[in-house]
C-alpha cells in the first residue's frame, strides 16, 4: 500500500537523503548544504518558508515533493514546485505523477495564479513528465542567481 501524505518534522533526515540522491543525479553531488536542522527551522519554524508532501510504499518515503510560495507583481499569489524526487529503485511506478497531481490539487485548493518550476534541460524523462500535464516551456526566461559567497562580497 502507498500513501502521499503532508510531510512532517520526522521525515526531514529520508527527505535530505532524497534530495542528495537527486543532487547526485544532477551532476551536483557536493552543492547541496543544507542540514536537518535548517530544514526543520525552515519547513516547521515561525517563519515557515516551505512545505512537502512524502509518498510512502509499505511505511518507507520513497519521494516527496517539496514547495513555496511566491508573489508574483503582475500575477499575486503563485506556487513554486522546487522538486519532486522518487528515489532510482522506485521510478517508473507512477509515485511522481500522484505527488505532481497532490500538488496541483493543492494549487487548484489555494486558488494560486500561477504553479512554477524548472527542469534541467538535459533531463528528457522530467519534461516528458511534465509534457503529458500540457505544461508550459518557457524559452525566454534566463535564470539568474547569487550564492552565499557571491553575495557576501558584494
Amino acid at each position: 500500500m502507498n500513501l502521499v501524505r503532508k510531510g512532517q518534522p520526522g521525515d526531514l533526515s529520508r527527505v535530505l537523503e532524497l534530495v542528495k540522491e537527486l543532487a547526485q543525479y544532477e551532476k551536483a553531488a557536493g552543492e547541496v548544504e543544507v542540514t536537518v536542522d535548517e530544514m526543520q527551522i525552515w519547513g516547521f519554524g515561525k517563519e515557515k518558508l516551505f512545505d512537502f508532501f512524502v509518498l510512502e510504499v509499505e511505511g518507507r518515503i520513497v519521494g516527496m515533493a517539496l514547495y513555496y510560495f511566491k508573489y508574483s507583481t503582475w500575477k499575486g499569489r503563485c506556487m513554486f514546485l522546487e522538486d519532486i524526487i522518487v528515489t532510482a529503485s522506485e521510478r517508473g511506478k507512477g509515485y511522481g505523477g500522484r505527488l505532481f497531481e497532490e500538488v496541483l490539487k493543492m494549487a487548484k485548493t489555494l486558488k494560486v495564479k500561477r504553479l512554477e518550476w524548472q527542469v534541467l534541460e538535459w533531463n528528457s524523462p522530467a519534461i516528458g513528465f511534465y509534457k503529458k500535464y500540457r505544461s508550459n516551456f518557457d524559452g525566454e526566461w534566463i535564470n539568474c542567481k547569487l550564492n552565499y559567497s557571491e553575495l557576501q562580497s558584494l
